[in-house]
Order: structure tokens, then sequence, then C-alpha cells
């Protein structure tokens, strides 16, 4: 193997968190081997070790966290999962906590800290040192997921009147620069934002050349109370690698990086498609009575709706009693609506989400879902229509089923878009509550329009 070859090997076994890699762990710590599961960690980024701590047992992790203390890497507490962060949190204790927490960047310490309850913040906060916590207690005061909490303090900021030359001589001189950063902030005697420039820019440009004379002026500004989804939208939108974070006198106080928004934009995603299912992302780590209990009320309102459905039913229980066929076909109407109707609303949820679907387009996406609901269910009413006609030898019946088809695939289209608009008006994440409305509705109109239809015509 060439010495090219093995450094290729070598970094993939470095980043990333193989499958071998987990097993090698488990049964280093299972046999009483901590030095050698130890060595096996260590080189893994710290991403990766948080996965790891999130994906072993809980004896496992207790013995893995307990060797590594005094050398776990700040970065992997700000990675570990709600669930295992606080445990993780208790058996450290404030003091160690704490002293991670000082080594992290201000966005990631909130991060951190804001996962642990109020009494494990306060003996974590404690223990840091005044300066730090002053910072860190400044961003938690901001609301939860706002631009305060994923901001960060360090930032470059200097007037227009220097030089480049001025510029790249202060960040060489300077103890007190961000650990990483993409631009510089160009900003008035008030301390507010007026323009950014690239730091490929000043590295390009003259000593002599004005920061005025190079900087892109009237910078995107975000308010520390802007909800992260406001900023995560702004970053995809404009393709920024960072954005100025300013108070209500819009003086800068605070930058937030694009690998901070690019966590948003996942937990965004996730925490939307999750809730759609009624779980929670912490799910897997919870422990059985948490999750039971996380779970209950939604299976409850579920089970609220299911007896309206079964209600609706009822009231035709003598047309079933007389003609069996009803009772077989019956499921085939109310999951083609379902199906339907979640497909519509996916597609609604997230269109809100990413703000392709607002109050300008709403109308001609409605006409457009009516449409397609309208299509489909011509198409699948044929065929279930020509299947239940000759399974059971009634023209009619399968007449009867067609019909039913059409109507609930065009109020499964219809609400999957409506219910999740309606949500989003009234200030209601649609991810949250749209899934259980547009199940009851398809279920309760594909009831209604086949047995109502069936009575009506076949008895």
């Amino acid at each position: 193997m060439s010495a090219q070859g093995g450094q290729g090997a070598a970094a993939d076994e470095v980043h990333g968190l193989a499958p071998e890699r987990i097993r090698a762990v488990v049964r280093a710590l299972g046999e009483g081997r901590v030095e050698q599961a130890v060595e096996l960690v260590e080189p893994l980024h710290a991403a990766d070790i948080a996965d790891l701590i999130d994906l072993v047992g809980r004896p496992e992790r207790r013995l893995l966290v307990e060797a590594m203390r005094g050398v776990l890497d700040p970065e992997v507490l700000a990675e570990l999962s709600e669930e295992v962060l606080e445990s993780v949190v208790e058996q450290l204790g404030p003091a160690d906590v704490a002293a991670a927490v000082t080594e992290l960047e201000t966005d990631d310490a909130v991060d951190l800290l804001e996962d642990l309850d109020e009494a494990g913040q306060r003996q974590v906060l404690d223990a840091v040192p005044v300066p730090e916590r002053a910072h860190i207690e400044a961003a938690l005061a901001y609301p939860e997921d706002s631009a305060g909490r994923l901001m960060q303090r360090d930032l470059i900021a200097v007037p227009a009147f220097w030089t480049v030359g001025q510029t790249i001589d202060y960040m060489r001189e300077s103890d007190d620069l961000p650990d990483e950063f993409y631009e510089i902030f160009v900003v008035d005697p008030t301390h507010r934002p007026i323009g950014t420039v690239p730091l490929n820019r000043i590295m390009r440009t003259k000593r002599p050349v004005l920061v005025q004379a190079i900087m892109e002026a009237e910078p995107i500004r975000v308010e520390t109370d802007t909800d992260q989804e406001e900023v995560a939208y702004l970053f995809q939108q404009y393709d920024m690698a960072s954005g100025a974070v300013v108070d209500a006198s819009g003086r800068l106080i605070g930058v937030i990086m694009v690998d901070d928004v690019v966590d948003v934009i996942h937990e965004e995603a996730e925490e939307d498609i999750l809730r759609l299912a009624g779980v929670s992302e912490t799910d897997i780590n919870a422990s059985i009575r948490t999750t039971t209990q996380r779970r209950f009320i939604w299976l409850l309102l579920n089970l609220a709706t299911a007896i309206l459905a079964s209600a609706v039913i009822a009231q035709f229980d003598a047309a079933i009693e007389k003609i069996v066929a009803l009772a077989i076909l019956m499921p085939i109407v109310a999951s083609m609506g379902g199906n339907a109707g979640t497909q519509t609303m996916a597609v609604a949820v997230r269109g809100l989400a990413t703000r392709e679907l607002t109050v300008t387009n709403a109308r001609r996406i409605v006409d457009k879902e009516l449409v397609v609901g309208f299509f489909n269910g011509a198409v699948f009413a044929l065929l279930v229509g020509l299947v239940a006609g000759f399974w059971f030898t009634d023209a009619a019946l399968g007449g009867v089923i067609a019909a039913a088809m059409v109507i609930n695939m065009l109020v499964a289209a219809l609400s999957g878009i409506l219910v999740p608009l309606g949500f989003d008006r009234m200030g209601v994440d649609p991810a949250v509550a749209s899934s259980v409305f547009v199940t009851t509705i398809t279920d309760v109109v594909g009831f209604l329009a086949f047995l109502g239809l069936a009575a009506g015509f076949l008895l």
C-alpha cells in the first residue's frame, strides 16, 4: 500500500463512526478494557464521540465518560442529545462541566446549558468564571430558539476609515480574535454595522486601500429576538456565511455563523417530520416512562377522532347488515383518502416552512391540489369501481364506491392544504396538529360518502 493510500485509510478511520468501531468500544468496555476503549475513541471527531456516547448503553456510557474525565473535548458535550447530556452532566459534576463551558464559544455554551433544567444550569453557571458567566447569562436571557441564543459574541468590527493594512495588522496583533470567522464587519461611530468585507477580498486588496472602498454596504441585520427559523431562511435565501446580530438600538453585539444555521435547518426539518407523527426528537434516548408520557396525549387525541369516525359508521349499521360488501370495501375509501391527504399535507407543511407556500400563491396551490385530487380520484375510482363490480357482481356497488372515491380524494386534497394553512394563520405550528385533523376529515368524509351513497342507491 502506498503512503498516500495509508493516509487515506487512516483518515477514513478517524472521520465517521463505523459500526466496527462501535462494537469494538462496547466489547472493550464490557470486558473491562477501559484504556483500550479510550484509545479507540480519542482519535474521533467530537461529533462522532458524542454520537458514540448517545448510542452505547447506560453502563458503557458511564464507564467511558468516567475514563475520559479531564480529557473529554468540550465540543462533545455540546453535541450530545438532550436526554444523554443530562445524565453525563450529572456524572461529571458542575465543576467539570463549567470548565468545559468556559472553553466553548458563547453560542455552543448556551446550546449546552439550555438543555439542562433550571437547577442544573444554576449549578454549572455558579462554577463558571464571572466574565464568561455574564456573557452566557445574557444570551440565556433571550427567548429560546432566537437569534440571541444562536449568536456568539466574538467578532471583528473595524471603522470604515481604516485601511486594509491597518485591518490586517490589527488581526495579526490582537489576542482576542474569534476562532473562526469569514468576514469583517464595518461599523459607524455608534457601532452600528454599515458593511461587511469578506476575508478573501481583504487578502487580495492592497494595504493603502480604505475598507470603505471594498465593503459590501447595507449588510443584512438580525435582531436578537428573531426566530431561528427566520434566521435560517435569511442564510439560505441570501447565501450568507455569517450574519450581524444587533440590539434594539441597532448596535452590533454578535454574529451568527453558518455552521450553527446548518444545525438549525436540520433540527427544524427533523422536528417537523417527527411532529407530524406526534413524537419527539429525544424519544430514542428517553426513558420508557418519559416516552410513554410524551406519546400518550397524541394517541389519546387519535382515539377521540377514531371514535368520531366510528360514530359515523354506526349511523349506517342497517345498511352494513344488509350489504356485507360495504364493510369489506370501507377501508379502501378511507385508506386512499388518508394517504392522499397526508401527501398534500406534507407538501403544504414543508412549503410553509420554506416559504414556498404563502398568502400570495395559496389560491393557485389550492386549485392545483384540487385538480390533482380530481384526476387521481377519477383514475382510482375507475380501478376500484371495476374491481368491486366484478368482485361482488354488482355494477351499482362499483359505481357507488367509485363516486365515494372521487369525493374523498377531492376532500383529501382540500383538507391536506387548508388545514396546515389554517393553523399557520392562527399562529399554530402546522406540523404539530395537521396530521390528526386531516386523517379525521378523510376518514369521516370517506365513510359518510360511501355509506351515504350506498344507503341512497343500493337499498
